[in-house]
């Protein structure tokens, strides 16, 4: 919750700053292919490949076999992404040149990019300077990992609050002074990126070396845990990879929309994406472990079992989630973003995306728990050719949506394109284990499903009764210096509405879960509120 939280405040300050122009488009381009490498090795691959394979050697061999392992396997992603990064810094302009905002023969008929040459140059200029960003996050997910087999799972959660945390200080701190140095202030925020990036492996390397991890520069691809972990990285990489690839396809397909339509995205996808880095990614976080050990012990019915609860936890968080995106997007990105650059026009494109981004929430924190699952397995075909055909699904979509709908139609393509992701992926699985108790989940997606849209519906009206009977609250800030009065009212009334729309959305969702007899919601209420409660252990 604090990563996710500090990165809002990090969005929040990016938009006041940028808005939806020019360096933020440069920017949200430059920081896709590193984002991209962070989100599949974070919460995808490092997790399905590497935690199973180094909690069976802490199982089956000890500490110090599984220590050997976590060295080589550091030892390897240092040497593979920094071949990567090499080639990213000089290969950075003619990949750039592909994009159809640098290529007039490629660029929508009704955009025409201003400053092109300036824009391509700015966009270089950051790609390169955030490249190394790849090496620095696949070290601390690679600690991160060894963590999580421990069964240590508040520091590596935390972690990413670090990334944030180096972004706002650069944004404070360098940003300002990089006009004297005949730079863009968007390069502070470029540089601030590799600070976070350093932050996130300094903040859980203590907790590793008092677990009894000491670091070795070993390396042998001919060692079998590593071949096993690199072996299923690869496939489970493409496994993962859907939403991240559809997001490239995304940014790809934006870039000849206009200005903003890539900031208008990628903000949205982050709003959406923070229900799931809430829960989805908790949920799953926690199951992986549980799944390797069940699997490796041969035990099916407690593996099913794991499933089910998961699946069923992640659904009652989910749903509601996406529901109340869909519902709220309009005040929610006004209450987050609209102050600064970033005006009433990038307040509406950002909400029409998160509008439709949001259904595929449910496919996105679904497939989180289904995949892992193959791996814990040792089945990377599966969802490595789920995830193929999911990416062909998703550009098709984009590419026939985005000539009828623009930028939103690209939204909606991947959303379609996660929930098929999730859907083959557990009919598959159910298949595979004998069931995953789906009669059970079927039930409790129903109750949930009728639950989450009158939580909808009153949600609606709330915000609607709030946005026609608040007073212009002007006047009561009009003490404020320059023109924070008028932000702060516009503000002051956002919050107002959202918060009020939540709460009766909340007491609605409560409501009729009580009347449907929903035990789902009852069990994450008091698992909740027992985390909040419990001091916890140290």
């Amino acid at each position: 919750m604090t990563s996710r939280v500090l990165g809002v405040l990090r969005d929040q300050t990016l938009a006041a700053m940028f808005g939806t122009g020019m360096a933020q488009d440069a920017f949200s381009v430059a920081m896709r292919v590193p984002n991209l490498v962070r989100d599949l090795f974070a919460e995808g691959a490092m997790s399905a490949a590497f935690v199973p394979t180094f909690t069976r050697h802490l199982k089956n061999h000890g500490r110090d076999a599984a220590w050997r392992l976590g060295n080589l396997v550091l030892n390897a992603l240092i040497v593979v992404t920094g071949v990567l990064v090499v080639a990213g810094i000089f290969f950075a302009e003619p990949l750039l040149r592909l994009l159809p905002d640098f290529d007039p023969a490629m660029a929508s008929a009704d955009y025409i990019a201003p400053d092109g040459a300036a824009r391509l140059a700015l966009t270089v200029q950051l790609a390169k300077i955030v490249m190394p960003f790849l090496t620095l996050v696949a070290i601390a997910v690679a600690v991160g990992g060894m963590l999580n087999s421990l069964r240590r799972f508040f520091v590596p959660a935390l972690s990413p609050a670090a990334y944030n945390v180096g972004m706002l200080l650069s944004a404070v701190a360098v940003v300002p002074f990089c006009p004297r140095f005949g730079l863009e202030p968007i390069v502070g925020i470029a540089i601030g990126a590799l600070i976070g990036g350093l932050g996130q492996i300094a903040i859980q390397l203590p907790l590793l070396y008092r677990e009894g991890f000491r670091y070795q520069p070993i390396l042998s691809f001919k060692d079998p845990g590593l071949r096993e972990i690199l072996l299923l990285m690869g496939p489970g990489t493409l496994g993962l990879a859907a939403a991240q690839v559809n997001l490239l396809v995304n940014t790809y397909l934006a870039f000849g929309e206009g200005e903003g339509a890539v900031s208008s995205l990628g903000f949205a996808f982050r709003l959406m994406y923070l229900p799931i880095g809430l829960f989805g990614v908790s949920v799953a976080t926690a199951a992986i472990p549980e799944m390797a050990r069940h699997a490796a012990a041969g035990a099916m019915d407690d593996m099913r079992r794991t499933i089910s609860s998961s699946l069923r936890m992640m659904l009652m968080l989910s749903v509601p989630a996406t529901i109340g995106l869909m519902v709220l997007a309009g005040p929610i990105v006004e209450l987050i973003f609209q102050r600064g650059q970033f005006d009433a026009e990038s307040t509406r494109m950002t909400a029409l995306a998160l509008l439709a981004y949001a259904p595929g929430l449910v496919g996105y924190s679904a497939v989180k728990i289904a995949s892992p699952a193959f791996y814990a397995m040792k089945d990377a075909r599966t969802p490595v050719l789920v995830s193929v055909t999911t990416i062909v699904l998703n550009v098709v979509l984009n590419v026939t949506l985005v000539r009828m709908l623009s930028f939103q139609g690209l939204a909606i393509g991947t959303a379609i394109a996660a929930l098929f992701n999730a859907a083959v992926l557990l009919y598959l699985l159910s298949r595979r284990i004998g069931g995953v108790e789906d009669s059970r989940v079927a039930m409790a997606f129903a109750k949930i499903l009728l639950a989450s849209l009158a939580m909808g519906a009153v949600a609606f009206g709330a915000q609607w009764w709030l946005a026609a009977h608040l007073p212009d609250m002007t006047s009561w800030v009009q003490w404020l210096p320059w023109d924070w009065g008028a932000s702060a009212a516009s503000t002051a009334r956002a919050l107002v509405r959202v918060v009020g729309a939540i709460a009766a959305g909340v007491l609605a969702l409560g409501l009729a879960a009580s009347l449907l007899r929903l035990h789902e919601f009852t069990t994450v209420s008091a698992r909740l509120i027992a985390r909040f409660r419990r001091p916890r252990r140290r």
